[in-house]
């Protein structure tokens, strides 16, 4: 956690918190949200904010993860990439709408 405060000290503003995944020899295992209780290990022990990966793959899960106070942001990557219109989509999930870009439509 030392490494966080002095990411802090040269101006970092949130920390993207995952276990990796590079290396072949290193077994993690996977499946929903499975790098969140690290992330809420980070979170607990610095002051930074801290986001979440691993698998996050709904918004239910995603709105899970922020109101549990487990991290301060959720970070998409796979899933965003075989929908991206996943914000679109999450919002009716959520109770809410998104309206689109004017600049959209020109091009649909």
């Amino acid at each position: 956690m030392r490494f966080a405060d002095d990411l802090q000290a040269h101006g970092i503003d949130l920390l993207d918190v995952s276990t990796g995944g590079n290396a072949a020899r290193v077994r993690i295992p996977t499946g929903p949200g499975y790098q969140v209780p690290s992330a809420t290990r980070v979170k607990a022990e610095t002051a930074l904010p801290v986001a979440a990966v691993g698998l996050i793959t709904d918004a239910g899960q995603a709105e899970k993860i922020l109101a549990n106070d487990e991290a301060d942001a959720v970070l998409l990557g796979r899933e965003l990439l075989r929908s991206p219109s996943w914000a679109q989509d999450a919002a009716p999930e959520l109770g809410d709408t998104v309206r689109m870009p004017d600049q959209y439509g020109w091009g649909m």
